[in-house]
């Protein structure tokens, strides 16, 4: 192999995770209805209304029933009120905050089109390449990256050497692995393979599969990692790792919006966080079910016990088979004679009462409580989510969240997001954040975690089937 071939090896281990229910990957972009707009501060005043592109992650942007949870959100909030006292007694309308949620590598791009008024990404973002965007001054400066583990310490990144490395989207961490890799293929070892999870996955996700032993290791801003540490306190912190040109966190302008701009530089000098920023945090995560290993040894035992019963209906359904097993770890951790509240039985935990509503009987048996299951979820899907507007990835999200709390309830999620303007049609990091906001996060818990059960049994599915 040339050494031109060899620094691109090192550069380019890319491992795409399948999405979920082997679906498209990633949602298409989109745009709300109303029309972009290219704004300033006088403007925004007239309107009553910031548009902030936030990115879509829980940590940067999460509400969840009127607290703020994210640090953009928590962050956004004083802004506003900084901007309305700037207004006076002359200002018209007070201004209200509008966050349009978005992938992060999404955002610098919608705020060159005018969708927001600036962009709050709460973790490091390049915008170098970007010539009409406009740095803040900075919110936090000299940020390191992290890399951390799980059970397993891993000191620094060259202990990787040979191994796989987690990456949620639009992570800054890339360039700092390509120096990595070839500081590692210069003393003649393996580069860190980077796996670039799927995108229904965010940075909080990834620390969570971390901490089960799904992914090996991730590499994270430190604040990002430390403000996770206090809900997750398994996972392990390890070496730092500087960027060369990306250091600092900031918010981002259009360069003809130097108002507004001025205004933010002016707000965030003073700046200082409340002491109980993360109270709500804290509060709302640190009670939530957490995701375990599914494939651990008694995991893959009970897994090839169920799998001939789950292929089974599962084709008769067209389903994925690994997607009924992710939701059967959920329920019983794969256990057949397990049994839970309000009647609940069985592999897939199903009450008789569904059961019957699907023309299914005798559910303490495991065909038939897979069937009951597998029947039950088809209809869902039938009745509620078979419109050509869902790809398959969210039409499963979406059947998992109204199996979880009820179709019609999802269905009025759905018409509050369109009426705000997010995207009726995609579940994650849209119609869930009406989810966290009016119900809270246990639903959003559900379908995330049958989600990574899902996307961890897809990264081995060969050895599973």
């Amino acid at each position: 192999m040339s050494r031109l071939s060899t620094t691109l090896a090192a550069v380019c281990w890319l491992s795409i995770s399948s999405p979920i229910w082997a679906a498209p990957v990633g949602p298409a972009e989109f745009t709300p209805s109303q029309n972009a707009q290219i704004r300033d501060l006088e403007q925004i005043r007239r309107s009553g209304e910031l548009r902030v592109l936030v990115n879509q992650s829980r940590n940067s942007s999460g509400e969840v029933k009127g607290q703020a949870i994210g640090v953009e959100a928590v962050r956004l909030r004083a802004f506003i009120q900084h901007l309305n006292q700037q207004g006076g007694a002359n200002q018209k309308k007070k201004i209200s905050l509008r966050l349009i949620p978005k992938p992060k590598d999404q955002l610098l791009g919608a705020l060159q089109r005018g969708e927001g008024d600036m962009v709050a990404p709460g973790e490091l973002l390049d915008a170098s390449r970007m010539p009409q965007v406009v740095p803040s001054r900075s919110i936090v400066s000299q940020v390191p990256m992290v890399l951390v583990t799980g059970a397993q310490r891993a000191s620094s990144l060259d202990r990787l050497s040979g191994q796989s490395l987690a990456l949620s989207p639009g992570s800054a961490a890339g360039a700092a692995l390509t120096r990595v890799n070839r500081q590692l293929i210069s003393q003649k070892k393996s580069p860190v393979r980077v796996e670039w999870v799927d995108p229904s996955l965010a940075v909080e996700d990834v620390l969570e599969m971390v901490q089960a032993g799904i992914y090996p290791a991730t590499l994270v801003e430190k604040t990002i990692a430390e403000r996770w540490l206090k809900v997750m306190p398994k996972l392990r912190l390890g070496t730092e790792v500087r960027l060369d040109n990306l250091q600092d966190m900031h918010w981002f302008f259009r360069n003809d919006s130097g108002q507004l701009q001025a205004s933010a530089d002016q707000f965030l000098r003073d700046y200082r966080a409340p002491a109980n920023q993360d109270a709500a945090f804290n509060q709302v995560y640190s009670g939530l079910y957490r995701v375990h290993q599914p494939l651990d040894s008694v995991g893959r035992e009970r897994l090839e016990r169920v799998r001939p019963t789950l292929q089974r209906y599962a084709d008769k359904h067209q389903m994925d088979w690994l997607g009924l097993a992710a939701l059967a770890f959920k329920e019983s951790t794969l256990n057949p004679s397990a049994r839970g509240a309000s009647g609940a039985v069985g592999l897939m935990q199903v009450t008789p009462s569904a059961a019957r509503s699907v023309g299914v009987s005798g559910i303490h048996q495991l065909d038939n409580n897979v069937q009951a299951s597998a029947r039950y979820l088809a209809d869902i899907r039938r009745k509620f989510f078979s419109s050509p507007k869902l790809n398959e990835r969210e039409r499963l999200a979406f059947t998992l969240a109204a199996y979880n709390l009820g179709p019609q309830r999802v269905q009025k999620l759905r018409d509050e997001a369109q009426r705000r303007g997010l995207n009726p049609n995609q579940w994650f990091f849209q119609v869930e954040r009406i989810a966290m906001e009016t119900v809270g996060m246990g639903v959003v818990s559900y379908v995330n975690s049958v989600n990574k059960y899902f996307l961890a049994y897809a990264r081995e599915r060969r050895a599973l089937e």
